[in-house]
């Protein structure tokens, strides 16, 4: 593995952590559809709060080998 991979894959664990870790109320979001089968943020919910689509969030969170800016991360 080389090191850009190792840091994407440290960027992917990071995110899915602290989306783990979040509630919807954390973030101000107050309307959700469906019920939660697991607890924190849904993908979905990240990316808009990022301004990044769904599959970018996606990819950075599966650490693919991206650049997102600090504002993203």
């Amino acid at each position: 593995m080389n090191v850009t991979n190792s840091k994407a894959k440290v960027i992917g664990m990071f995110l899915k952590s602290h989306r783990e870790r979040l509630t919807p109320e954390d973030v101000g979001l107050e309307f959700t559809r469906g019920k939660r089968k697991s607890p924190g943020l849904r993908r979905e919910e990240v990316a808009v709060l990022a301004g990044v689509s769904v599959t970018y969030y996606t990819w950075l969170e599966q650490g693919r080998d991206l650049t997102p800016s600090r504002d993203v991360i």
